[in-house]
């Protein structure tokens, strides 16, 4: 079993997870880019019910992807910091920030996402999956 902490700049979110990821992913998408300020997001998917929020409570906000679903991102409203994300069409899976976890060594990212909307300069890892959308 993974176990990891993290939260956000300022301090004022804290929280721990107990869980073997199902995936993790570098997301290339419109929204991710946008969300983080960054080129691409990784995230680490797990059971929503694995992430306990031991300080403080994220703000929520809520916009529809793509594909439809509802896409929820919690962060810091304080600061900022991104923490979780989650879909409507997500099955009980919620996503971690990997630059919000306090020691990231163990996270090896197996996909690349919307490689379609990778930023020209990126670094693209090829020897992992990639996907120029979401996989059905």
């Amino acid at each position: 079993m993974v176990q990891f902490s993290g939260g956000c700049l300022c301090g004022s979110i804290r929280y721990q997870v107990d869980a073997e990821p199902k995936r993790i992913a570098n997301c290339h998408c419109d929204d991710c880019r946008k969300a983080t300020g960054s080129a691409f997001a990784t995230n680490i998917f797990v059971d929503e019910a694995a992430v306990v929020v031991t300080q403080g409570a994220p703000k929520s906000f809520d916009h529809t992807a793509d594909s439809g679903n509802t896409m929820t991102k919690q962060f810091c409203d304080n600061c900022g910091s991104q923490l979780f994300g989650f879909s409507s069409g997500g099955s009980g899976l919620k996503s971690v920030k990997v630059g919000s976890i306090d020691d990231a060594s163990f996270v090896q990212p197996g996909l690349n996402l919307f490689l379609k909307h990778a930023a020209p300069f990126t670094q693209i890892d090829r020897s992992i999956t990639c996907f120029d959308g979401m996989p059905e």
